[in-house]
């Protein structure tokens, strides 16, 4: 029974101080608790070997010496604990040196049995003398316990009403416990020759251990959403830590409990030694490779795929990502995270260069800006004189009908050099906006019926679908009305024998969207990229300058808007006016 209780001590320490670890391993009190642990599972390991399997060769001057030790390192653990938790401070190395100088002295003397003058173990009955110093060992001991649990209870009080000061509390509760189940085993009883409950003092100290570990955890130890929580992202070390251990004990079953008792099953001889050390050697190939097998598997294979991805990001194949299966731990949230990265970055990527073409535009228009006002100004001029000198031969040779239709013909020209002009006028032209608040449905509207005075125009099927809740934007209604009438126009020009033209306006929480959409002859991509620039046109010569796009960019984008130009599922060209709304912050 006790070597049961033993076993399943030592379990539960080491899965508490591993969870608590792992929980957080660069924490200063998770790694301090790991080490206490380790002390505590020093101490059942030795009582495990004392009592359950003690042998008279060997005597029981060890199990005392290591008693003693131990419980020095499991006071020092506490102290360093009570120095760090919970704000994750770092050890007073001043105050670290001088407290633990002692024990560079009654260390050794442990060691060297200077602690006791008699220890023996007969037919199961435990006796010891001991010697003075072993007093002020105790003593020692006990000091720096109450040390650690004096800081502690001042950070009690400092954090009282807080998350903190409850760990802080529980952590106390856990220390008092411990210290008194292990003080009445452990001093009290052996103090009055009662040795009975020293085999269980390891076993005492796991009530004070857990509230230990429940407390470190902010009291979420064994809790459902902490389980659902684990369950969700199982971390990689759990698994590593579980696939070993399962394959432990597994091959433990398997092969070495077959192999014993065939090695052994005659007598433990020398040919039976040998037995056993060859086929254990032999056995032990096999989880060795399973292990190898998991680890690459869940490790060395999904890294690489996650390099090669890196590198191929590196090299300018933005949007890379890595194939893997889906799995809960680290390293299926690293995929994850850099698959998400790489699609942001692609599209950041294709954000810049749009920006940029955007940018190029500009300035692009800017300086045919001014490059048409100079070329407007200069032509007009001449222009006008032409004209008149026209006039002037129409009235001198008002009999002469064949000089009368040469007339007509350079006043049509003329004409049409003037539309060129007055295009250039208006694309140079730089005054500011009037803007104000206006509803698109209106906008919308009057450009449609200025639309309608062109007879191809009243021929196309239109449709208008606006949102009701459609809200206000902050715009020059003129402005406006002149870009929507233009893209109605030129969906007209590329449908020549009929079509439809719609429009659609919808909003979201910062802007609001026309999209006109017709079923004409449509842009390829080639043109989508020069549509905006000066003098660009699909049309044939003579039926337009290639000013009005140029013009419409400059008006949406001058009220902090975009315009995008793109095609439909009819083939046709599809147009989408983004304007911020009124009321967006």
């Amino acid at each position: 029974m006790l070597v049961v209780l033993h076993l399943f001590a030592l379990f539960l320490l080491v899965l508490l101080g591993f969870y608590v670890f792992v929980a957080d391993p660069r924490r200063r009190s998770h790694q301090t608790f790991a080490i206490f642990i380790a002390f505590l599972a020093l101490w059942t390991v030795k009582d495990q070997i004392f009592w359950n399997f003690y042998e008279a060769e060997f005597g029981a001057d060890w199990w005392v010496a290591v008693s003693f030790i131990t419980a020095l390192l499991m006071q020092y653990a506490l102290a360093i604990f009570a120095w760090v938790f919970p704000e994750n401070s770092r050890t007073p190395r001043v105050k670290a040196a001088v407290l633990f100088a002692p024990g560079l002295v009654l260390i050794p003397a442990a060691l060297f049995g200077l602690l006791w003058r008699h220890v023996e173990m007969d037919n199961g009955h435990f006796s010891i003398e001991l010697a003075p110093l072993a007093y002020v060992f105790v003593a020692y001991i006990y000091f720096v316990f109450f040390y650690g649990t004096s800081v502690l209870f001042k950070k009690y009080r400092q954090f009282r009403g807080t998350q903190m000061g409850q760990q802080v509390g529980a952590v106390l509760w856990a220390v008092l416990i411990t210290g008194l189940l292990k003080t009445a085993a452990n001093i009290i009883l052996p103090y009055f020759d009662q040795y009975w409950l020293l085999p269980y003092s390891s076993i005492f100290v796991l009530p004070g251990v857990v509230i230990y570990a429940y407390a470190i955890s902010n009291f979420s130890l064994f809790s459902l959403q902490t389980a659902l929580d684990q369950f969700r992202l199982f971390p990689l070390t759990y698994k590593t830590a579980l696939s070993i251990a399962s394959v432990a004990v597994i091959s433990f079953a398997l092969f070495q409990i077959p192999i014993a008792w065939w090695s052994f099953r005659n007598g433990m001889d020398a040919e039976a030694w040998r037995k056993y050390l060859v086929f254990s050697v032999i056995s032990a190939l096999v989880p060795n490779l399973i292990l190898l097998l998991l680890v690459v598997r869940s490790i060395s294979r999904p890294l690489q795929r996650i390099t090669v991805a890196a590198v191929d990001v590196t090299n300018g194949k933005y949007g890379t990502e890595v194939d893997l299966r889906k799995s809960n731990d680290e390293i299926g949230l690293l995929a994850n995270s850099f698959n998400e990265m790489s699609r942001k970055m692609a599209e950041d990527i294709e954000k810049l260069g749009a920006m940029n073409e955007q940018l190029m535009r500009a300035d692009r228009l800017a300086a045919m800006g001014t490059l048409a006002a100079g070329v407007a100004h200069e032509v007009n001029n001449p222009l006008a004189s032409i004209s008149s000198m026209i006039q002037i031969m129409r009235e001198e040779h008002g009999g002469d009908s064949e000089a009368v239709e040469q007339l007509e013909m350079i006043s049509s020209q003329i004409e049409r050099i003037k539309n060129v002009t007055q295009g250039l006028t208006n694309f140079a032209r730089t005054r500011p906006a009037a803007r104000s608040r206006i509803n698109v449905r209106d906008v919308v509207d009057s450009a449609f019926r200025l639309a309608e005075y062109d007879g191809d125009f009243r021929g196309l099927d239109t449709s208008i679908t606006l949102a009701d809740d459609l809200p206000q934007i902050f715009a020059d209604p003129d402005q406006l009305q002149q870009v929507i009438l233009n893209l109605l126009l030129n969906a007209k020009d590329a449908m020549p024998n009929g079509g439809s033209i719609s429009v659609n306006g919808i909003a979201d929480q910062r802007s609001v969207m026309l999209t006109i959409t017709d079923t004409g002859v449509g842009m390829d991509d080639a043109a989508i990229g020069n549509a905006f620039d000066p003098f660009f046109t699909t049309k044939p010569p003579g039926k337009g300058t290639g000013l009005g796009l140029a013009v419409c960019y400059g008006i949406v984008t001058s009220h902090g808007g975009t315009i995008e130009i793109g095609r439909n599922a009819d083939g046709g060209t599809e147009v989408t006016i983004t304007l911020p709304r009124y009321d967006a912050d």
